[in-house]
C-alpha cells in the first residue's frame, strides 16, 4: 500500500492523536509564521559547528555537564563557549542548572526529537505501518 492511501485510510480521532500525526508537519500544511520564528530560532541554534559539537557532547553524556568541561573539547576559551551554550539554551535545547560558579548543561528532553519531527518527511504513519 503506498503511503499516500494508508493516509487516506487512518480512522479519524481527536485532535493529538494519530490522526494528527499521519503527516509530517512541514508536508502537512505551511508553518505559521509564528511556528517558522521559532523553527528558525532552534535551527539557527545548530547552524554552528561550534554549537553542533557542544549539543552532542551534552547529549552524548549520561548526566550533566559542567561548562568547565566542555572548554577543552572544543579549543575555544570560556567567554567563547559560554555565548554558544547560552544560544543553545535560548534555541530550547539545553537545560542550565547553575551550581556555585558553574553551569551545568543538559539537553532538554525530546528536543532533538521535535526538530527531526517537523523537518521529516516521513510521516508517523509509515513509521506505524514498518512496526
Amino acid at each position: 500500500m503506498r503511503q499516500t492511501e494508508f493516509v487516506a485510510n487512518l480512522p479519524i480521532v481527536s485532535s493529538g492523536s494519530m490522526s494528527a500525526m499521519c503527516c509530517a508537519p512541514l508536508v502537512r500544511e505551511p508553518l505559521s509564521a509564528a511556528a517558522a520564528t521559532e523553527l528558525a530560532r532552534r535551527v539557527k541554534a545548530i547552524a554552528d559547528p561550534t554549537r553542533l559539537r557542544l549539543l552532542s557532547l551534552i547529549a552524548a553524556s549520561d548526566s550533566a555537564v559542567c561548562m568547565c568541561d566542555l572548554i577543552a573539547p572544543v579549543g575555544l576559551s570560556q567567554p567563547t563557549v559560554s555565548h554558544h551554550l547560552k544560544i543553545l539554551v535560548e534555541g530550547g535545547l539545553l537545560d542550565r542548572d547553575k551550581r556555585g560558579v558553574w553551569a551545568y548543561y543538559s539537553l532538554v528532553p525530546g528536543a532533538l526529537d521535535s526538530l527531526s519531527a517537523v523537518l521529516s518527511t516521513q510521516s508517523a504513519a509509515a513509521d506505524f505501518s514498518n512496526r
